[in-house]
């Protein structure tokens, strides 16, 4: 019986992501003219309205799972905005069917290995957590790819004002010249100022979708400038040169701790690897610990502390620069 039950649960992890990949593929909606208008003044955000992943189309997502995902999504209010900062190809109720089918695969991947059935919840669970860790880490990474590039657009912006131009063509050269993600997001807020949004506000939008320190500083010194006057391109070169010397010692500091955090790695794949190879030379020696009384206090103990070691490790080597 509970063979059968394993194979209807792969088939149906299966045909989830099957399902998913094929809406995702094939879903051809266009935005009409008045959502656009709305991205433009700032009402809707434009990555996440082109992909369809707004109240509307989560309400036209279907019925069934689908449908019921979408309604999930509705009453949370960040997922939207962690989706849009991820610049994420995935609507979030496709998302929530590829996690709901990596569930199932979870479970198949945990009964194909022969694992203890106690161990198949972990796997479950780690299979679905695998398209939020790649989320989570697209989004990580278009962070960092802003902020690298984040002191040449300074630069661009200073020396487009020294050459007489104004602060939103500089903003234009910075679109024109630059690649993705900074050129998307200064693309977004120059369309905005042009709709009538002030300068000022345009660039605050933007630090909510990229929140960088450095970029406060560059919208902070814009804002202080429409005021009060000044040199903002003698401001922005020395913010542009600021992140880069920060940078060189964000360099030097990984470079010390770099022996820190691959011991870290060690310790942690260290006791999870040799309780593999002991399940699969001895199941009966490793079964104990789920069987006995004691053996369940150890793993729970275990796992504990793997937890708080984990913890410890990132404290010490994570100095913030």
């Amino acid at each position: 019986m509970t063979g059968y039950l394993i194979m209807f649960g792969i088939f149906a992890a299966v045909t989830t992501l099957a399902g998913a990949i094929f809406f995702l593929l094939y879903d051809s909606r266009a935005s009409t003219t008045e959502d656009r208008l709305e991205v433009l003044t700032g009402k809707k955000s434009a990555r996440i309205e082109d992909q369809g992943i707004m109240k509307e189309d989560l309400m036209n997502a279907g019925s069934g799972i689908a449908g019921l995902f979408g309604r999930m999504f509705q009453g949370v209010g960040n997922i939207g905005l962690f989706f849009e900062q991820a610049d994420s190809p995935i609507r979030p109720d496709m998302f929530f069917l590829m996690s709901f089918g990596c569930l199932f695969l979870g479970t198949g991947v945990g009964w194909a290995s022969r694992a203890p059935m106690p161990l198949w919840p972990v796997f479950a669970v780690g299979f679905s957590l695998m398209p939020l860790t790649w989320l989570w880490m697209r989004r990580r990474g278009r962070f960092k790819r802003f902020a690298k590039q984040l002191p040449d657009a300074m630069e661009l912006i200073a020396r487009a004002l020294r050459s007489g131009h104004s602060l939103n063509q500089g903003i234009a050269v910075v679109v024109e010249e630059m690649p993705t993600p900074i050129a998307t997001e200064f693309m977004l807020a120059y369309e905005e100022q042009n709709l009538g949004i002030p300068i000022e506000f345009a660039l605050k939008n933007m630090m909510k979708r990229m929140p960088n320190m450095d970029l406060k500083f560059f919208v902070t010194a814009v804002a202080i400038q429409k005021q009060a006057g000044g040199d903002l391109a003698e401001i922005l070169d020395k913010i542009g040169y600021i992140i880069r010397e920060r940078f060189k010692i964000m360099g030097q500091v990984m470079a010390l701790t770099g022996e820190g955090r691959i011991s870290g790695v060690v310790l942690q794949a260290m006791p999870i690897a040799l309780f593999l190879t002991l399940y699969y030379m001895n199941p009966e020696y490793v079964m104990l610990l789920f069987q006995d009384e004691l053996g369940k206090k150890m793993l729970l103990y275990a796992v504990f502390m793997q937890i708080l070691g984990a913890f410890v490790i990132k404290k010490i080597v994570a100095i913030k620069v």
